[in-house]
């Protein structure tokens, strides 16, 4: 379960945002709960209609003279890129400009096992090749050593990246990067291959008409899949290559679309994010980034969807590989409950797949709504990654424990990490001290709407103005709507049972919304209830006629106490680490037997989500602390299984009479007791 916030934008700025700029009273409001101020503002972030000169990137000018000498005098070039879908789309875009414009040039992308960024080895093979300048995409802003070594074997060296830049810059003809402490350009987001594509409008003059003819769509697909701020000209780059995308020649592009289902249905960021992307990242994960590279250099469409088949096939081995993981986590919090109860996840495995341990990181915070710091041992190294919400910063976890890490980096929201041997349980310790220091309170997973919406705003003619605010992302993300006081009047279970639709009242209007990946009988409401959701709004057109389309992020019963749930989860959870808690909580935690028969005896024979138990029984004497008490108890006793995959609950057949006070949270209750 996630904490709701609602947004309430100031009334007279939504009447102002929708006379100035001629929007809609929904997307009024949606830009006012952005931050939005007035027109003016809204223009300034939202109508950008070009990319800026790219000659006010520092060094840019350095680079393209650097570069166009090199193609005069016939040296050999190399593209020097990454394995992930920024830094393969950065290589063609570049490689493919220099190809056409006469150059002798060459791209090499590293292997993951080869490791992000320039290698010594590369390094030394493309000497031996003959190369004279390596041109580096989407990486090279820290490689000091490497660039070093670069001028010693005689060649040289142009740096293009996004990255940050460290305690110093590498030496090179040209260091390219926005994020330089030097830099003064106007736009700080893009991603490589945005950097790339301003690179080849530098090449030429420093127009941009050729570059994003050429390479549009290639820098929007880069653009959405490194998930950089789409404001400014990130969002421009990616409305123009959108176009290019949906009317395309390109073979890749089609064949792509054809195996990701996208042929004739209409492009936008998401399809992008979910479709496209992941296929050109799997590549890089469990198979070669130069198959990506490939397909986006092959001209023949025949080709181009047998390369683009072979992506598709390797997205589905790392979704299996992800699903295995996550599986085997999931037996493991089975079997030891302990592991999703401290105050950050972390869990080592043996022999996962690196390539997806962060990706599973992810998943497991947005499952458990906590920090979580995966970690897998193979050929006796153990590296990890991990991933965090709210304030709570991985980086600086990670820097805490620096004294049991080999290796390690990131930001607060993401990170790496690779463990000294036999310091496994140490570094467990010293995450939960960094946590228990440095917050009293751990962050709660947010969902938070934008504003409270109306059944009379509920028409296919505002919802359409949400358009406007497009294209969706970080920092731009798709607003979300408030439904308070709704009444259902039926459930009805869709492909069988994977999915509801719900039929609900609002006012004196009907209307339908679905509910993705979850049945009826698992919702926290059932027909009659009143209700509260937090919604996305969009529009369905079916034979030339439109209907409003409402899609359910959250439901719960309406004016139920958010507050008192977190606060008894949080303090369930102490109790449970050993944490000392003041006196008078130990009474208002201890279940009553009755309580607990009630709650064992409402447990249906199919099982049932414990948030939704909870809330079904609608016993006040009952607090979320005693309910949480109780169901472990039960647990202990092997009278139910509590699965961590979804949090259900189901009864387990018993022959036997069970003492329940003898169950171990409870005698560890009541010697707090007193």
């Amino acid at each position: 379960m996630k904490k709701w916030t609602v947004g309430r934008p100031d009334k007279n700025t939504v009447s102002a945002l929708m006379l100035g700029c001629g929007v809609t009273s929904l997307a009024a409001a949606a830009l006012a709960a952005k931050g939005y101020s007035s027109p003016d503002s809204v223009a300034e972030a939202l109508n950008i209609d070009e990319l800026s000169d790219p000659f006010l990137l520092k060094d840019m000018q350095e680079a393209a003279d650097t570069i166009n000498a090199a193609i005069d005098n016939g040296e050999r070039i190399c593209i020097y890129g990454d394995y992930d879908c920024d830094g393969v789309m950065s290589t063609v875009i570049l490689y493919s400009y220099l190809t056409e414009a006469g150059a002798d040039v060459i791209y090499y992308i590293p292997e993951r096992s080869e490791g992000y960024g320039l290698n010594m080895k590369a390094v030394d093979k493309l000497s031996d090749e003959g190369v004279s300048l390596i041109v580096t995409v989407d990486n090279g802003i820290t490689a000091i050593s490497e660039a070093e070594y670069i001028y010693a074997l005689g060649m040289k060296l142009v740096v293009t990246d996004h990255h940050q830049q460290g305690d110093e810059l590498p030496k090179a003809e040209a260091v390219v990067d926005a994020h330089r402490h030097d830099c003064f350009s106007t736009f700080k987001y893009m991603c490589g291959a945005g950097i790339a594509l301003q690179l080849v409008a530098a090449l030429d003059g420093g127009d941009h008409t050729m570059a994003l003819e050429q390479f549009g769509d290639l820098a929007a697909i880069a653009t959405i899949a490194d998930i950089v701020s789409l404001t400014g000209e990130n969002r421009f780059l990616v409305s123009y290559g959108m176009e290019l995308i949906s009317n395309s020649d390109r073979p890749a592009i089609i064949a792509l679309k054809e195996v990701c289902g996208l042929t004739d249905k209409p492009i936008d960021a998401r399809s992008v994010g979910f479709g496209i992307a992941p296929r050109i990242n799997a590549a890089g994960r469990f198979g070669s980034p130069k198959t990506a590279a490939e397909l986006f250099l092959c001209e023949d469409h025949d080709e181009a969807l047998e390369a683009a088949r072979e992506l598709d096939r390797l997205n589905n081995m790392r979704k299996d590989a992800e699903n295995a993981i996550i599986s085997e986590i999931y037996s493991m919090t089975d079997a030891d409950p302990s592991l999703i109860r401290g105050r950050v996840i972390y869990i080592c495995g043996k022999n996962w797949h690196h390539g997806v341990i962060g990706i599973v990181a992810a998943r497991i915070t947005e499952q458990f709504g906590k920090p979580c710091f995966l970690a897998s041992e193979a050929e006796g190294e153990i590296r990890g990654s991990a991933r965090s919400f709210g304030d709570f910063s991985v980086f600086g976890a990670l820097s805490a424990a620096s004294e049991v890490l080999d290796k390690f980096g990131g930001h607060p929201g993401a990170g790496g990490f690779t463990i000294k041997k036999g310091m496994e349980s140490e570094f467990g310790r010293l995450l939960e001290k960094y946590a228990l220091e440095n917050h009293k309170h751990m962050p709660l997973p947010t969902l938070a709407a934008d504003l409270p919406v109306t059944a009379a705003e509920l028409n296919i003619q505002n919802i359409e103005g949400l358009n406007v605010l497009e294209p969706f992302g970080p920092d731009n993300e798709k607003p979300l709507f408030f439904i308070e006081n709704a009444e259902i009047t039926e459930l009805i279970p869709l492909s069988g049972g994977a999915h509801c639709k719900l039929r609900f009242r609002l006012g004196f209007a009907q209307s339908e919304a679905l509910v993705f990946r979850t049945a009826p009988e698992q919702l926290t409401v059932k027909k009659g209830d009143v209700c509260d959701m937090i919604v996305s709004l969009g529009t369905n057109e079916f034979r030339g006629t439109s209907s409003v389309n409402i899609i359910v992020s959250d439901i719960r019963p309406h004016l139920f106490e958010q507050s008192k749930y977190f606060a008894g989860k949080e303090v369930l959870e102490a109790f449970l680490r050993g944490e000392e808690l003041p006196a008078n909580y130990y009474p208002s935690m201890y279940p009553s037997r009755d309580d607990a028969v009630k709650i064992y005896r409402s447990v249906p024979d199919e099982g049932i989500c414990s948030d939704t138990l909870y809330i079904r029984l609608n016993d006040r004497s009952i607090n979320y602390c005693k309910f949480c008490v109780s169901v472990e108890a039960l647990r202990q006793l092997g009278l139910i299984t509590v699965s961590g995959a979804d949090n259900k609950i189901c009864r387990v057949k018993v022959t036997q009479k069970a003492d329940l006070d003898s169950a171990p949270v409870l005698v560890s209750l009541r010697s707090r007791l007193g």
